[in-house]
Formats: C-alpha cells, structure tokens, sequence
C-alpha cells in the first residue's frame, strides 16, 4: 500500500493540518454513524496537535478516545500518556469526549489487562482514526523491536485486544507498559504516522521497505494492506 505523505515546514503547522485530517474525519463519522472513536498516541510530539483538536466545535459528547498504549503509572505521573492527553486534549470543547483510560489501580499490567480488555471492548471499532508514533528505535505504541512479547501482539488469530509488555530498555522510560495488538491498532478507517525530524522520516522510509516487523514494529502500520496510511511529518 503507497504511503500518502503529508508534509509542512515546522511541527506548528503539522499539528494544524493533522488537525485539519482528524476533524474531518470525526465529523464525517457523527454525520453517518452518530459517534465516533479516535485512538491517539502519548509523547511530546502531538501536544500541538491535541491543543489544536481541543477547541474544535464538534459534537464532543458522542466522540470516545483511548490510547494507542499507556505505561503503567498513575495518571497524574508526569511520563503518563493519559495525563498528556488529559492535560492537553481533554481541554475547552474536547473536555467533553469519553476517555476510556489504559490503566488501572492494579498492581502490574498483567493483573489490569482484563479489566481494561472488557473496557475496550465497549469502544464502537473500528476507529475511524489511528495515530501512531514512531521511536527513534521503529518501535510504536509499546511495541519494540525483537521482545518477546511482540510475537503475540502479531498473533491476530488470538492476540487479545490489549497486552502487558515488560519495561523497555533506555532510552525509552523503563516502566512496564499495556498496549494495544496489532489487530486493535489497525481495527480502524484509516492510520496516520506523526513524526517530526528528518532521522525519522528517514527511518520511517526505510521502515516501508520489505523486512522484518520485528526489526522495526512501525512496519506492521506500513507495511500492511488493509488500512489506508498517511504520513504526516516535519523538519
């Protein structure tokens, strides 16, 4: 599948035109279906973007977001996705949308998967947008290249809709993870890749190239049939 690019100058005019992408598509679902869900992506990279999504004039109430996965720490942790999202997306009109949360007071992932996996299971899939991230190493979501936890995230036949993943190495924060599998990242409409920097976009090029997943997990996005990709990326 031909990856479509989206370029702009400076990651401020990035987050607009993804802005742009993600509205219409959200407003195009609560035309045809009456709700909608957006699976989204921690980081510092789509802070822009959910300020941008926050105030826009939607039908909030009836939007569900989650995220693409979550480390396992209390929401209020400054390295919690949730608390990004919260601080940043779940603002001004967007305050209104339903949060479906990828952590819970349990002890370990492994012991808050089922509760979490009955949570998104009550989500209206597909997703009408997935956004991804990209680590400098081809991982996205939480998982990383060559775990052993990446085989069963691949297992579409059996994978559960949300895994535990164990703490990754430095650079990446070392605390252990939930994350989606591959068949709820790509139970979506359509996929979109944000990154900024011009060594991933190099990657991200290079990822699109026949090889393993488990060399670079973000290949199960690109590299895959189903799902259409866009890219969006900056300098």
């Amino acid at each position: 599948m031909t990856l479509q690019s989206h370029t702009a100058p400076d990651a401020a005019q990035l987050a607009l035109a993804l802005c742009e992408f993600v509205t219409a598509r959200l407003r195009a679902a609560l035309a045809e279906r009456g709700q909608a869900l957006l699976v989204v992506s921690g980081g510092n990279t789509p802070l822009p973007f959910f300020k941008a999504l926050s105030q826009v004039d939607l039908d909030w109430s009836q939007v569900s977001i989650t995220l693409a996965d979550d480390r396992w720490l209390p929401p209020d942790h400054a390295d919690s996705n949730e608390r990004t999202v919260r601080a940043s997306l779940l603002q001004g009109p967007a305050a209104q949308a339903k949060f479906v949360s990828l952590v819970t007071d349990a002890a370990t992932p492994s012991e808050g998967q089922p509760a979490i996996e009955a949570r998104l299971k009550t989500l209206p899939w597909p997703a009408d947008v997935t956004i991804f991230g990209m680590g400098g190493d081809g991982h996205t979501a939480s998982l990383f290249p060559f775990t052993p936890e990446l085989t069963t995230a691949l297992d579409d036949a059996h994978a559960p809709l949300c895994m535990a993943v164990s703490a990754p190495l430095l650079p990446n924060v070392p605390v252990p993870r939930l994350t989606l599998s591959r068949r709820a990242l790509l139970d979506t409409r359509v996929a979109v890749v944000h990154i900024t920097g011009a060594s991933k976009w190099a990657l991200l090029q290079q990822a699109c190239e026949l090889g393993p997943v488990a060399e670079w997990p973000i290949r199960l996005v690109v590299r895959q049939q189903a799902v259409p990709v866009h890219a969006f990326h900056a300098d």
